[in-house]
C-alpha cells in the first residue's frame, strides 16, 4: 500500500436541483471534488416519485459508467466522494446513506465529523435503534427519523440542533434538496445556479464543497451556505432558515493551506490568493540566501510561487511528480531505498546540481516523507537544502472531519524545530508563524478560522483530546 505523509480530507458533497440530467451533473461535480476522497463514491437521485442509489468503492470515473448513470436517472441528485480512516474503508460506510423512514424516503451525504456521535449512537441503540454502518452520518439519519416534528424540514432542523462538531451536508427527498452547515462553519459548502435552458421552468440550483465543481458544470457561484443555516430547495422555490444561532466562526484554515483546489473559492475566498500569500509571508518571515525555489508537488506549488515572487529567487520545477501512481505497487525483491517517494517524485539533476535549494511544502506531519525528499535532492547534487513550510508546526490532531495521526505521531508535537531539521537532514528549517498564516488567509475578513491543529485549542468540548486518535472518536463523515 502506497501511503502518504499528509493530512487527509474526509469527503466532498454535491447536490443538484431541477435539471433533466441531475445524476450526470452530480457525477461531474464529484469528479471535480475527487481530490477530497478517493476510496468510495455514491449518488442518490430522484425522479419525483422515488429515490435511486448507486455507490461503490473506487474513484468516481470508475464507478459511474454510462450504464450505471442510466439506472439512476433523475431531476434531483446528491453525491458524495469519501476518504476514510483505515478501519472504516468499507462499502457499508459509503455515502449517501439512503433510508425509508416515517418522514418518507431520504438520503444524506455529509462532510465533517460529529464529536458527540458515539454518545448519541449508544443512547439510540439502548432505545432499540439498529445501525447499519459505523459512520457518524447515520446518527443524523436516525435523529431525523425519530424526531417528533411532523414535517421533514422541522425534523431535520431538530436533528441538526442535537449534534455537535463539524458538518456540511446535503440531503434529498423525492421532491426537495436540503443543504446545511454547522453553527461554527467548520467545513465549506457553496451554493450556485445554472440559468434555465430554453423551455425549462426554473433555474437549476446546485451545492458543492468547493466552487471548482461549479466551473465544470457551468454553474455560477452565488454564496456560501451560512453557518447554522438550513437551505431548502423545492417546488415552491428556495427557503432559508437558521436552525441554530451562528457561533464564533471556526472555518478550517487547512482548507486554504492544503485541502482545497487552488481554483476554488472556499469560505468566500480564493484559495489561489491565500496560498500565494502564504508563500510571500513565508519569504518575508524566513528569508535565506539560495539559488532556486523548488516546490514539493503538487501541494507546495502555489506557496512556492509566492515565495519566489516575494524573494526574487527563481522558481524551478526541480521535482517531477508521477501522476499515474495507484494505491498498490510491486517493489523489487532487492529493496530500493525510499522506493515509495521515488515512485511519486523524481529530481531534475540538471536544475539541482551545485545549487542552494529552498524546498517549499505545505506541512510536515510525521516527517518521514520530508526526510526522504531532502535526501533525494542532496543525492541529485544540491549543495544546500533549506526547508520552508507554509503553515505553523502541526502539534494536535483534528476532530472535525480530517484524518490526522494521534499526537504521539505528530513530529512537531514531540520535537523542537531544530530537532525536526536534524531529523529530516535540512540545512535550515522554518515554519510560517500563526500570525502570518491568519494574515495570509484573511482571518477576520470573510470568516475566522479554526487553528486547533497548530495551537491545541479546540472550539468544541472534547474528551481526552491529548491522547485519543481521531479514528476512535467516530466513524467519520
Amino acid at each position: 500500500m502506497l501511503t502518504s505523509d499528509k493530512f487527509r480530507e474526509e469527503c466532498g458533497v454535491v447536490a443538484i436541483y431541477a435539471h433533466p440530467e441531475a445524476e450526470k451533473l452530480a457525477y461531474l461535480g464529484l469528479h471535480a471534488l475527487q481530490h477530497r476522497g478517493q476510496e468510495s463514491a455514491g449518488i442518490v437521485s430522484s425522479d419525483g416519485l422515488a429515490l435511486r442509489a448507486h455507490k461503490a468503492m473506487g474513484t468516481v470515473a470508475d464507478i459511474f459508467v454510462e450504464e450505471v448513470l442510466a439506472q439512476i436517472h433523475g431531476s434531483l441528485a446528491i453525491g458524495h466522494t469519501r476518504y476514510s480512516t483505515s478501519g472504516d474503508s468499507a462499502l457499508l460506510n459509503a455515502q449517501p446513506i439512503l433510508v425509508q423512514s416515517n418522514k418518507g424516503s431520504i438520503a444524506v451525504a455529509h462532510n465533517g465529523n460529529l464529536v458527540n456521535a458515539q454518545e448519541i449512537r449508544h443512547r439510540l441503540e439502548a432505545q432499540g435503534s439498529i445501525f447499519q454502518t459505523t459512520s457518524d452520518t447515520e446518527v443524523l439519519v436516525h435523529l431525523i427519523a425519530l424526531s417528533r416534528e411532523h414535517t421533514l424540514p422541522e425534523a431535520m432542523a431538530d436533528a441538526l440542533r442535537r449534534v455537535e462538531g463539524a458538518f456540511s451536508l446535503v440531503m434529498v427527498s423525492t421532491d426537495r434538496i436540503f443543504a446545511a452547515r454547522d453553527p461554527r462553519g467548520f467545513r465549506p459548502l457553496a451554493m450556485g445556479r445554472i440559468p434555465a435552458a430554453d423551455g425549462a421552468k426554473q433555474d437549476t440550483i446546485v451545492f458543492a464543497s468547493e466552487t471548482c465543481a461549479f466551473d465544470l458544470i457551468g454553474a455560477t457561484y452565488e454564496r456560501d451556505v451560512k453557518p447554522g443555516e438550513l437551505v431548502i430547495v423545492g417546488p415552491e422555490g428556495i427557503n432559508s432558515r437558521f436552525y441554530s444561532p451562528a457561533q464564533t466562526q471556526s472555518s478550517c484554515i487547512f482548507e486554504h493551506v492544503y485541502f482545497s483546489r487552488p481554483d476554488s473559492l472556499v469560505f468566500g475566498r480564493s484559495v489561489q490568493v491565500s496560498r500565494e500569500n502564504l508563500g510571500r509571508q513565508l519569504a518575508h518571515e524566513a528569508a535565506v540566501d539560495a539559488d532556486i525555489v523548488v516546490p514539493v508537488p503538487d501541494s507546495g506549488v502555489t506557496a512556492a510561487l509566492g515565495y519566489a515572487a516575494e524573494s526574487g529567487i527563481p522558481f524551478r520545477f526541480a521535482l517531477i511528480r508521477n501522476h499515474y501512481v495507484g494505491r498498490t505497487f510491486i517493489e523489487p525483491r532487492q529493496s530500493v531505498r525510499d522506493f515509495g517517494v521515488k515512485l511519486k517524485l523524481n529530481p531534475v539533476r540538471s536544475l539541482l546540481e551545485g545549487k542552494r535549494v529552498i524546498l517549499i511544502d505545505d506541512s510536515i506531519v510525521r516527517g518521514t516523507t520530508s526526510k526522504k525528499i531532502v535526501r533525494m535532492i542532496r543525492n541529485a547534487g544540491a549543495r544546500e537544502v533549506h526547508m520552508r513550510i507554509s503553515c505553523p508546526p502541526t502539534i494536535s490532531p483534528c476532530f472535525y472531519g480530517v484524518d490526522t495521526p494521534s499526537k504521539s505521531q505528530l513530529i512537531a508535537a514531540n520535537k523542537s524545530v531544530d530537532e525536526i531539521r536534524e531529523y529530516i537532514g535540512a540545512d535550515s528549517l522554518a515554519y510560517l508563524s500563526l500570525e502570518g498564516l491568519k494574515k495570509a488567509c484573511g482571518d477576520g475578513e470573510k470568516t475566522s478560522y479554526c487553528t486547533a491543529c497548530y495551537t491545541g485549542k479546540y472550539p468544541t468540548q472534547l474528551i481526552d483530546v491529548e491522547e485519543i486518535a481521531p479514528a476512535t472518536v467516530s466513524g467519520k463523515g
